[in-house]
């Protein structure tokens, strides 16, 4: 009874399960706007490249 006890008051996972789940959404927010930037540069670079 008192392994089920100690179980349930061990938070340590979900912990580690929220700050994965954290992680993963900054990573999908940086890659989302790490390609709007290049498809931005690209257009700029195409319109210098252009104007040349």
């Amino acid at each position: 009874m008192k392994n089920v006890i100690k179980f349930l008051k061990n938070k340590s996972g979900a912990t580690a399960i929220e700050y994965g789940l954290i992680a993963a959404l900054i990573a999908v927010a940086v890659i989302g706007g790490v390609g709007q930037l290049g498809t931005s540069a690209n257009t700029t670079f195409n319109e210098v490249s252009a104007a040349m």
